[in-house]
């Protein structure tokens, strides 16, 4: 694999990009960015362009400087450029109001209440999404209409997800066409059918269909876009194109910080997962000392950049707290509970999550260390399990084979062939997962009644849709099983509203996207009973004193955004200094906890 010269992959992408661009990746790795810049150079060589969010948390208003509505926008400033996100909750309602409109005229109110409260679960919010990808891949008049459709897709898990599921539902409806499904009638699922074939066959077509894998020079990063590389390969997804953003050249050797950043980079970049060795368009992105935010800095992406001058720091005023130690010393008061860390992808929930359960461990608390992140690896980041500390992760696959064997074992126990035969169609449609998944996460947070239980979320937006289950989940299951809802799912909300039980510690970095998408959660939180603990700024520049010119601009625009986190969001601010070692193992996870080394 040969490195391209250090600027953007935009140029390539212009001279040879195919009709449908898929820019995905871990969360952080600069995504919207870099698929709003590729978006804006293709516009701006005269191309007709949509640029598309499917992340349920986008932030593609803010980094586009524009208004991007649920149908395609022009963007101010860009001709030939629209913009559109795909909203899940409207869709959601769309979806509804399509299958239940008809009958409004004919049925009476209590059997319309009935048929919309079957409707109401996550399993209806992700279907209705996916149609609108879909129908975008299919539509005649968007080929049309447009040159290239852009997606900046939500991070990787779920992107996995998404793209395979063409092939998931046409298999369910092949072999279940008819009867229902815990998102409605299959009739309305098998109108589709015909689709999600075309929408598979756009995707496998290299002449049609390129991924664009977003990574950053970094250990974890990079093994994800390995993963999702295979996996991409695995549904048929062959055209693959690789972008290392970020990547960094120290202009002070006398500076050990930016040393360190550079020699951290050049080690990940030697030892490239074998999911990316066949990946022979490959470029790389150097590291910005503003994130990209508005049409003159996406712009800026298309050349190299040159070095910030020297900057003279000024320290950050606000009411915040280098390290965790304080925010320890409460969690542990009450000897057991539950903590969450949540924030936008890439801002270091699972390094938080570790390090305050590593630290909770080593005062003698039994800890049980998880993830709902289907992308996550926090094994990676937290070392081995010791006596107290306890390590496991939320499997989608493996929770929806047990929830589905106990629900046929139980609930089945009592029907005749034709009932089973209709169960076992429902609960082989891609909805169980959802389910599923939910169950496991609420027996999690039961756990916490006499240990301390640490969650690592997934992002932003699914944690939501996660969290909003609670809300849907028992109405859902008893439709599906006729079963009483467990007594973990029952309490579920209960326990995440009381705060003696469970302490939110929202994550970001001392930027504008992931300060304002935590503001948002945080105002979604609030509206849900539910009120953050504290804020974790993690990886300040600003409170690591860096003496490396594009360092110390970047350390300086980190103030602004300090500054808004202490005075407009948070009650209580925690700021974490990026450090020389990465924080991964028992010993530098304690050292971020403590600040004893």
């Amino acid at each position: 694999m040969t490195l391209a010269a250090p600027s953007i992959v935009l140029g390539g992408l212009r001279a040879a990009a195919t009709p449908y661009l898929f820019f995905t990746g871990k969360g952080g790795v600069g995504k919207t960015s870099t698929s709003s810049a590729a978006a804006v150079g293709l516009a701006d060589a005269g191309r007709k362009v949509l640029l598309v969010s499917t992340d349920p948390a986008s932030n593609l208003n803010e980094v586009l400087g524009a208004e991007a509505g649920q149908e395609p926008t022009p963007v101010p400033g860009a001709p030939g450029l629209y913009a559109m996100n795909i909203d899940p909750a409207a869709a959601a309602a769309q979806y509804r109001e399509k299958v239940v409109g008809p009958y409004r005229a004919a049925l009476p109110a209590s059997a319309i209440a009935q048929i919309e409260e079957q409707l109401s679960g996550a399993c209806t919010v992700e279907i209705a999404a996916f149609n609108e990808f879909v129908a975008l891949l299919t539509d005649p008049e968007i080929a049309a209409r447009f040159d290239h459709v852009v997606f900046d897709t939500a991070p990787t898990g779920h992107t996995i997800r998404l793209l395979s599921l063409p092939a998931a539902w046409s298999d369910f409806l092949i072999t279940n066409p008819g009867g229902a499904s815990c998102i409605g009638p299959l009739a309305e699922l098998g109108a589709q059918q015909q689709r999600y074939a075309q929408a598979m066959e756009a995707l496998a077509d290299p002449a049609r269909t390129t991924v664009v894998l977003v990574t950053r020079p970094d250990t974890g990063p990079l093994e994800e876009a390995g993963r999702t590389a295979s996996e991409l390969r695995a549904l048929g997804i062959g055209h693959q194109r690789l972008v290392i953003n970020g990547v960094f050249t120290a202009a002070r050797q006398d500076d050990p910080l930016a040393v360190a950043w550079q020699r951290r980079g050049e080690e990940a970049l030697a030892q490239l997962p074998s999911g990316l060795a066949d990946i022979t368009e490959v470029d790389r992105v150097p590291l910005l000392a503003v994130p990209p935010v508005g049409l003159f800095a996406l712009r800026a992406m298309l050349a190299p950049q040159t070095a910030a001058e020297p900057l003279t720091l000024t320290h950050v005023q606000g009411d915040e707290t280098t390290g965790l130690g304080p925010l320890m010393d409460e969690i542990t008061d009450g000897g057991s509970g539950l903590v969450m860390t949540m924030g936008k992808g890439g801002v270091g929930k699972t390094t938080v999550a570790a390090a305050v359960a590593a630290d909770l461990a080593r005062r003698g608390h039994p800890v049980t260390l998880t993830t709902t992140d289907p992308a996550a690896h926090v094994e990676m980041i937290a070392g081995a399990e010791s006596e107290n500390l306890r390590i496991t992760r939320i499997d989608p696959a493996a929770e929806t084979a047990a929830y589905t064997a106990g629900v046929l074992a139980q609930a089945g126990a009592s029907l005749d062939e034709d009932a089973l035969r209709l169960m076992a169609e429902d609960l082989d449609s891609p909805c169980t997962e959802e389910i599923a998944v939910f169950y496991a996460f609420a027996r999690t947070v039961a756990e916490a009644v006499d240990r301390f239980v640490v969650v690592d979320t997934a992002p932003t937006g699914h944690t939501l849709l996660l969290l909003d289950a609670s809300r849907g989940y028992q109405r859902q299951l008893s439709q599906q099983t006729g079963q009483t809802p467990s007594p973990e799912a029952m309490e579920l909300l209960n326990r995440l509203t009381d705060p003696d039980y469970t302490r939110i510690l929202l994550v970001t970095l001392p930027e504008a996207t992931p300060v304002h998408e935590a503001a948002t959660l945080q105002a979604d939180l609030n509206r849900a009973g539910i009120k953050p603990f504290a804020w974790v700024v993690n990886q300040s520049l600003a409170v690591a004193s860096p003496l490396d010119p594009l360092l110390a601009a970047k350390a300086d625009a980190e103030r602004r955004y300090l500054g808004e986190v202490t005075t407009e969001h948070a009650e209580r601010t925690i700021v974490l200094p990026w450090t020389a070692a990465a924080p991964i193992g028992t010993e530098r996870l304690l050292h971020l906890a403590t600040g004893i080394e």
